[in-house]
């Protein structure tokens, strides 16, 4: 969790509800609160009555009171309390993120509608069983991050990209489309040229082709192109055409274990080299089908020197040689 939130500065009230204004530019005010209770708010305030609209697009989050009250002359709030089953750094994310999505409201009536989408969203975040990422797997992950936009880079649905993400389903292999299956690895820029395979299975598939996709990212904040984490989740769901497709992507996010926490606006990286190879004969691998009878939950590294007569163009992976 963060050391410090927005509503640590904000006294719960004797009555009502204390707030401060989000300081952002949107077409309506937004602010963090208190209640008497001293629960967490976030408060839309909408000029005008939205009652239908809002009775027609509600939603129930667990975890998250959502309501829409009445104001003062003419107004309405939409607002956000948290309860006590959902962490305050999962609301906190909620909430940044749904005052940055504000931006591009141009009104009331839009800023309640993009409101409850976008709560509609956060429900597959708040309902998993989300978890702080190691550094290494936020690494992992933006790196598949990385292998799921080039598929879409090189014309492939969307639908069809994330349902060939298969990593968060614990799959022996990341990715499998056709008859190709990808194992994906990343390596900080200082790190030792070498790669961990968690398994016996990860190197072995009965695919018609198997690679390894390596990619090296530095974390280098102020370089051009750098994204953090959560810049790169951001970037490829808008990339995500297809309603089916982001629901998709977001439950495979949950199942990696991924919310959109503040902590994971940094580090930032950028991807300073790429390297793929062609697993076959003569690949130095443990797999299951050679390993010695009793001999189970191998893990093991590989030095990329080592397999430099396995290098191949990306091309073949994409099958485009």
């Amino acid at each position: 969790m963060p050391e410090s939130s927005p509503w640590d500065d904000i006294a719960v009230p004797g009555a009502d509800f204390n707030v401060r204004q989000v300081a952002v530019g949107t077409a309506v005010p937004c602010f963090w609160g208190r209640d008497a209770g001293g629960a967490c708010l976030f408060i839309v305030e909408l000029q005008g009555d939205h009652a239908a609209q809002y009775r027609k697009n509600a939603v129930t989050v667990n975890g998250i009171d959502v309501d829409l009250r009445a104001g003062d002359q003419g107004q309405q709030h939409l607002v956000l309390a948290l309860e006590r089953q959902v962490d305050r750094d999962l609301f906190e994310g909620l909430c940044r993120t749904l005052a940055s999505s504000l931006e591009h409201a141009t009104d009331s009536a839009s800023s309640l509608a993009v409101s409850l989408a976008h709560i509609r969203r956060w429900k597959t975040f708040l309902s998993g069983r989300s978890q702080h990422l190691s550094i290494e797997e936020v690494r992992g992950l933006f790196a598949e991050i990385v292998f799921l936009t080039e598929l879409i880079d090189r014309q492939m649905s969307s639908s069809a990209a994330v349902d060939a993400w298969l990593g968060p389903e614990r799959s022996h292999q990341d990715f499998i489309f056709g008859n190709t299956a990808v194992e994906v690895k990343s390596l900080s820029g200082a790190e030792r040229s070498s790669i961990r395979i968690s398994s016996e299975d990860q190197l072995e598939s009965l695919n018609d082709a198997l690679f390894l996709r390596v990619y090296r990212l530095s974390n280098l904040a102020d370089a051009a192109g750098a994204r953090s984490l959560n810049e790169i989740v951001s970037a490829f769901q808008a990339r995500l055409g297809e309603a089916d497709a982001v629901e998709a992507f977001d439950r495979k996010l949950v199942a990696h274990g991924y919310a959109p926490l503040p902590d994971y606006d940094e580090p930032r990286f950028v991807v300073s080299d790429v390297r793929s190879y062609r697993v076959g004969d003569g690949f130095p691998r443990l797999m299951r089908s050679q390993l010695p009878t009793g001999i189970a939950n191998v893990a093991y590294d590989i030095r990329l020197e080592t397999i430099a007569p396995y290098e191949c163009d990306e091309a073949a992976i994409f099958g485009e040689d």
